[in-house]
Formats: C-alpha cells, structure tokens, sequence
C-alpha cells in the first residue's frame, strides 16, 4: 500500500489526476471505476481540464460506477447518474454506451447483478478502480460487517451513512434511499490497483483504521492492505492520525527524486 500525503484538497486531487491520466496514455482503452461523493468532484474537475486543455482522450474508456440508491430514478436530482453527468460524463468524450451505473430499482436486481459483474469481467476487468471512504471505513456502500468477499448486490445503509448522505437530500434523514446496490469488496479487490482518496480531519480516524488498523469486516477499507496496488492518497487533514506519516512523506519523496532523475 502507497500512502501518498499532500498539503492540500486540490493537491491530492490533482495527484489523484495524474495517476489517471498516466494510465489512459498507456492504456487508451482503460476500464475506470468511478465512485460518487464530494471527495473525488476534484478528481473529475482535474480530469474534465486535462481532456479540455491538453486533449487527454477518453473516447475509448469505459466506466463501472461502484453504487447507486435503490428508489429513485436515474433522473433524480441526487441519483449517481445525475452526479456522474453532472461531474464528469458530460464534460468528457466517454461514449455514453461505455459508461455503466448500477440500476436504481429492485426489480430484477438479482440478474442485474450477475450480468453487472459479467460486464465488468468482459471488458477485461477494472484497471483503475476510484474509492472514498466512509467514516466508518465502508468502501462503496459495503457497510460494516459486509463480507470482505462479496459481490454486487443490494445493501441497506446503515444510520450514519444516512445522516452522512442527507445534506444531499435537503437535510432530511428520511428521504434518503435506506437501500443501495454497490458493487461487492470482493468485486474491488479484483480491480488492478484502487485508488483511495480521502480529505479532511473527519476521516482521519477510517484513513487510520483502513491503513494501518487490523484487517476486518468492521472496517471494510482495511482489505484495502491485502490488495497488490492500492494507492492511497489523502491531504493532511486526513493524515493526523496516521503514525507513520514521516515514512510516508520520506517514501513518496524519494520515488518523485528517482522519476525526476529518470525523466
């Protein structure tokens, strides 16, 4: 696991980018997954200037997104599929049959599911897969105590996350979807690398648990430490609890001295 710190929000993010960007020069036809939420908006922002700036092409990328609420259609203010257009797909040249969101509905979610995942095996597998983290250390929506080997499925959301989730919902803990189908640890754990971002002294305490805690379902990022190409990437604010943060920095200085002299 790569911890990488930045001094900032912004910094990360633009880390974050490059990582990306690296990948898709190499691989054009890169498969991302993609997570929602506030912490990677600038990822997305920092991706949508590389493609309208410096022409970084997409037009062969496809997408997995992690989740989406159950209950709401796709066309709902608050949807992933709104998030997702809004953020990102709108702005860059993905074809919009390469980009695949989890359905929003419970009918039929059992097949859904399975041929969820047979796409995503299909394509060849997720190369880069982008994750937050919840502050109770969930990854996507796999909530504390979800199997650390699971698949897409159907997940109620627990109390926090719901409390987390309602100033999207105009401050009202009971509008918010109480399911949600997500993609599986198991279904991350077979991504090529992840990349974790996280900001903040609110998730200073999960960044700590998922990185250097003990690996368990109660933190479900923890796996995150079994997995060959993580990459974390966090500001300072997220790092306070962390006990190795000189090893990391030391670390991370190194190998940018090392690129630099190879460059």
């Amino acid at each position: 696991m790569e911890v990488i710190i930045q001094p900032t929000y912004t910094q990360l993010a633009e880390v974050a980018a490059e990582i990306i960007r690296d990948a898709l020069l190499k691989k054009p036809n890169l498969a991302l997954g993609l997570a929602t939420g506030s912490t990677p908006i600038g990822l997305y922002k920092a991706l949508v200037r590389m493609h309208e700036t410096d022409g970084l092409d997409f037009s062969d990328v496809t997408t997995f997104n992690l989740d989406e609420y159950v209950g709401i259609p796709p066309n709902h203010p608050y949807s992933y599929h709104t998030f997702m257009a809004t953020h990102f797909f709108n702005a860059v040249n993905i074809p919009a049959e390469n980009c695949h969101i989890p359905q929003s509905t419970v009918v039929g979610h059992e097949e859904f599911c399975e041929k969820y995942e047979a796409a995503i095996v299909n394509t060849g597998g997720i190369d880069i897969q982008v994750l937050g983290i919840g502050k109770d250390g969930h990854i996507g929506f796999n909530e504390p105590s979800s199997s650390l080997g699971s698949r897409t499925r159907i997940k109620t959301l627990t109390q926090s996350t719901l409390e987390a989730n309602a100033p999207h919902f105009g401050g009202t803990i009971d509008a918010v979807p109480k399911m949600a189908i997500t993609m599986g640890v198991g279904t991350i754990m077979e991504a090529k690398q992840c990349l974790l971002l996280a900001s903040g002294t609110s998730k200073a305490e999960a960044i700590a648990n998922a990185v250097e805690g003990p690996i368990t379902a109660e933190v479900p990022a923890s796996v995150l430490q079994m997995h060959p190409r993580t990459v974390v990437v966090i500001d300072e604010a997220a790092a306070t609890q962390l006990k190795r943060v000189d090893y990391y920095k030391h670390v991370y200085a190194n190998k940018q001295k090392l690129l630099s002299q190879l460059s």
